[in-house]
């Protein structure tokens, strides 16, 4: 029979045991809630961070949102400002064609003018002053289509070996006439030897052309200009414009080359000008590899404008002539093909009294039916007409077998490097824009380009 133990017996903990086992525990559960507490610290930072993360997030997304929107809204507004320069050149282009066309007929009724057999000096005067408007209508209008072309960066540049006494010559005989007529006093001082500048004969000229007017335009009656030129360690060209004019205001001068810029005005606006002539100096001198600067004393005191140019060290190549010679006209038969009718007579005045036989059609259907009917030596066609244009007429003229093709001469009132190009590859031979330089067309009608092409006497 088991021995059964007596409870009374059984070992009992002492008080200490007791509270060791709790103080272990309390422990323990310390520790677990330490650990509780730093994985709730740690839960909180993640969650901060997380939070944080989720507003950078949030906010680069809405950056980019604005990114993309900048860059729509960026090509949007590069479309709309090139559509509307595109515009403008349009507008240009279109305004030039519209006022060259009455200048056209002006310019040849003053040329006619200074034929007219005993003309007395009052009416010799009177061409003049017409002559001369016309000229500086002219310039107004190529100074605009200037300016679209340079800020489009559309205008071209023939670079060839010039002369720098070319250039200055071609200058002066431009201004000379308005010099004379306001008695100023112009003094040209260059360089003995010859100056090679690598530029565009016609551009450069336009230059010093701007700022001979320039001088001549701020300067009195009577006042003294003086342009020299000097070559500064055999690298580059310095030439200077002097005037004794207005000067300009200190406030004026650091604009003085910015678009539209003008100096203080009276109210007869007796100066003229549209403010772009020195903006084209700056330009196309900046074109060239060049700088132009102004300085002046102050209001009163007079200007000085020079223009730095690299020297070309080019020492073959042909150069062009400092003068043109025109010809002797020849009796030639011509076809003119105008439909304004007043520039189609005082053109065919001013060739019959050249010695030339015309025949005149107003519209391109015409026009192409007289080339086709009868052998011309030279047609010289607008190419703005109606019912066939220029361009029309001399492909249709071209395209016909069996005939003689006269030497086609485009004239247009559009001035544009595209336009030029477009009248010679439709097969016109040369390209005269409104109003046109008689002399440089009586040149070309006796030239050897015509000539080799004169058609077998009927």
């Amino acid at each position: 029979m088991p021995i059964r133990a007596d409870a009374s017996q059984a070992p009992t903990p002492s008080n200490g045991d007791g509270m060791a086992g709790a103080d272990a525990e309390r422990t323990a559960l310390q520790a677990e809630v330490a650990a509780l507490r730093g994985e709730l610290a740690a839960l909180r930072a993640a969650a901060l961070e997380r939070f944080a993360l989720d507003e950078k997030i949030i906010q680069l997304r809405e950056a980019n949102q604005n990114l993309v929107l900048a860059a729509v809204n960026a090509q949007t507004l590069r479309d709309e400002a090139e559509a509307t320069n595109h515009r403008q050149n349009e507008f240009l282009a279109m305004l030039a064609h519209e006022l060259r066309n009455p200048l056209a007929p002006i310019s040849m009724a003053a040329v006619l003018l200074g034929r007219i057999p005993g003309a007395t000096p009052q009416l010799i005067d009177l061409q003049t002053t017409i002559s001369r408007q016309v000229t500086h209508l002219s310039r107004l209008l190529d100074d605009l289509l200037d300016v679209a072309r340079i800020s489009s960066g559309k205008i071209t540049m023939m670079l060839q070996p010039v002369l720098l006494s070319d250039v200055i010559e071609r200058a002066v005989e431009a201004q000379r006439p308005r010099l004379d007529e306001r008695r100023q006093v112009l003094s040209v001082a260059l360089p003995e030897e010859a100056i090679l500048i690598n530029g565009d004969l016609v551009r450069l000229a336009q230059v010093f052309t701007n700022l001979l007017l320039n001088a001549s335009k701020y300067s009195q009656d009577g006042g003294l200009i003086t342009l020299s030129a000097s070559v500064q360690a055999g690298e580059r060209v310095d030439i200077t414009i002097d005037d004794n004019g207005a000067g300009i205001a200190p406030d004026v001068l650091p604009s003085i080359f910015a678009l539209f810029t003008q100096g203080p005005r009276s109210l007869d606006r007796v100066e003229g000008g549209l403010g772009v002539g020195l903006n084209v100096v700056h330009n196309v001198v900046h074109l060239h590899g060049g700088k132009v600067s102004a300085s002046s004393p102050g209001l009163g005191e007079g200007s000085t404008f020079t223009v730095a140019l690299p020297i070309s060290k080019s020492l073959r190549a042909s150069l062009p002539g400092s003068a043109r010679q025109r010809p002797p006209a020849t009796g030639y038969r011509i076809l003119l093909v105008e439909d304004n009718v007043d520039a189609s007579n005082t053109l065919k005045d001013f060739l019959e009294l050249e010695g030339h036989t015309v025949s005149t059609a107003y519209d391109g259907t015409n026009g192409l039916a007289m080339a086709r009917c009868r052998a011309y030596d030279v047609m010289i066609c607008d190419i703005g007409l109606p019912g066939m244009n220029g361009f029309d007429l001399i492909q249709e003229l071209r395209a016909s077998t069996g005939i003689h093709i006269p030497f086609a001469i485009a004239l247009s009132g559009y001035g544009q490097p595209q336009d030029r190009a477009r009248a010679i590859m439709a097969g016109f031979g040369h390209y005269f824009v409104k109003p046109v330089d008689v002399d440089a067309l009586l040149a070309l009608i006796s030239s050897s380009a015509v000539s080799k092409l004169v058609a077998p006497s009927n």
